[in-house]
């Protein structure tokens, strides 16, 4: 599909032009560094952190696994561009453009309807963000991490870059050395949200790159379900979304992560997901991916408590010159806990989907189980799909059970709906949607219609 065709079957394709108040040259140096970390008046700790990052940045390599990378020119991207001079907790003080932008996706309705707390992020600022004066009363902290260095610097201190530090990986760095805006969640003791909090990512600039940090804690007997959305522009030029995010869930505490991701086809989307999970806790990793240019996601889940537990639930769909290279990773670290990976993904019109998953069950992590089950629709000739599973199991006493299966969409079926009066497009979509269920059935209603629309924008077009 060419990018005309793309803008006219993908909503949030439009751009603002470039309303940036600052924007640096492309390129990446100490200076930009420096420059980034003085905007956001930043302590000497963090500095050095950004500098260390830089430093190993420089050194790493692309991963040696997954599509090829190599086309990225780290020279030709904007690593920081901003169209506002804060952040405001009141709708009617942001930016009129950026503000329009928002309401187009919906991003007001969806307070005022469904959340607890909105953060919207614009490039490489938060613009706009809120919590009810409720979750506030009950010591609930929802901000951006640059708000929370200067309030919390201590529990900022603490817990960044404890689970994924800037040596993991080369965008692990990269996003160390140059993160801006993101979300800081602090959960207390014996909290729990009924409704969700919501983070919006937006891109606007041309070969600009986005790297926002997203930290967050619960403590015992908590619970939350974040929610994350992601639109761009469609250039004719790749933009570059590497994201870290660190997840700690405490004793008997629940955390439910959802992203829809719906980037344009000219995004390069290279993010690192880990959770660490305590005594009892659960962790769930609900990931929707459509679009982007290349996509490589893979949410970790460490079960280092005992009875701990997680979950990964996920589709993408591999469309056009689309690479989805994601899946999940389940280290089992305490005795009796417990996994589920369960992977849809759609390969048409020419795309790559392909399932990376990791699994390891530790020396003393006796009697736990994992299960893997691997689920492939492939509507054309021309598209393809793969499975490439890692399974470690380090004791005679734990179990995984890994299931995978690649399909077509079956002639009886579309008989079926076509005997009924129903056209051969709708029954094709109706199928499709029956076989992504176990994924949509886990997000809200609001969530899963928007998500079916997507997928219909997605596919118009290429099957039939």
């Amino acid at each position: 599909m060419d990018k005309e065709n793309i803008k006219d079957t993908y909503d949030f394709g439009f751009n603002d032009g470039d309303n940036s108040i600052i924007k640096f040259e492309p390129g990446l140096s100490e200076e930009v560094i420096r420059r980034i970390s003085k905007i956001k008046n930043e302590p000497e700790w963090m500095l050095d952190i950004r500098l260390k990052a830089y430093k190993t940045f420089i050194k790493m390599s692309n991963p040696k696994f997954g599509p090829s990378l190599e086309e990225i020119n780290f020279d030709e991207i904007t690593y920081y561009s901003s169209s506002t001079k804060r952040s405001e907790e009141d709708w009617d003080k942001v930016p009129e453009e950026i503000k329009k932008t928002f309401e187009i996706i919906g991003i007001q309705e969806a307070e005022a309807k469904y959340l607890n707390g909105v953060s919207t992020q614009y490039d490489s600022e938060t613009v706009y963000k809120k919590i009810s004066n409720e979750l506030k009363e009950q010591g609930v902290i929802f901000s951006n991490i640059e708000s929370a260095i200067q309030k919390y610097p201590d529990i900022v201190k603490k817990y960044f870059g404890k689970l994924v530090s800037y040596s993991d990986n080369k965008y692990a760095a990269l996003n160390t050395a140059v993160w801006s805006g993101g979300s800081f969640i602090y959960i207390p003791d014996g909290v729990k949200l009924e409704k969700p909090l919501q983070a919006y990512f937006r891109i606007n600039g041309n070969k600009t790159g986005q790297f926002e940090r997203t930290l967050i804690i619960l403590e015992s007997d908590a619970s939350l379900h974040y929610v994350e959305g992601c639109t761009a522009p469609v250039y004719d030029e790749n933009n570059l979304h590497a994201a870290v995010v660190e997840v700690f869930v405490g004793k008997n505490s629940n955390c439910r992560y959802t992203t829809i991701q719906n980037w344009s086809k000219n995004v390069m989307n290279l993010v690192t997901k880990r959770a660490i999970v305590k005594e009892n806790g659960n962790m769930s990793w609900i990931d929707g991916n459509i679009g982007s240019y290349i996509n490589m996601k893979y949410p970790c889940t460490i079960l280092a408590g005992e009875n701990s537990k997680s979950d990964s639930i996920s589709v993408a769909i591999g469309s056009g010159k689309t690479i989805q290279d994601v899946g999940a990773k389940m280290i089992h670290i305490a005795p009796n806990t417990r996994s589920s990976i369960i992977s849809k993904s759609i390969s048409l019109n020419g795309g790559d989907s392909r399932y990376r998953g990791f699994v390891e069950i530790a020396k003393d992590a006796i009697n736990s189980i994992s299960h893997i089950e691997c689920d492939t629709l492939i509507l054309d000739d021309i598209s393809r799909s793969d499975t490439i599973p890692t399974e470690i199991i380090n004791n005679s006493e734990s179990y995984v059970d890994h299931e995978a299966k690649i399909s077509t969409i079956n002639d009886d079926q579309l008989f079926y709906f076509m005997s009924r009066g129903i056209s051969k497009e709708e029954a094709e979509f109706l199928i499709i949607l029956g076989f992504i269920e176990p994924f949509t059935k886990e997000l809200p209603m609001e969530y899963a219609v928007e998500l079916n629309r997507l997928i219909k924008m997605d596919m118009e077009g290429s099957v039939g």
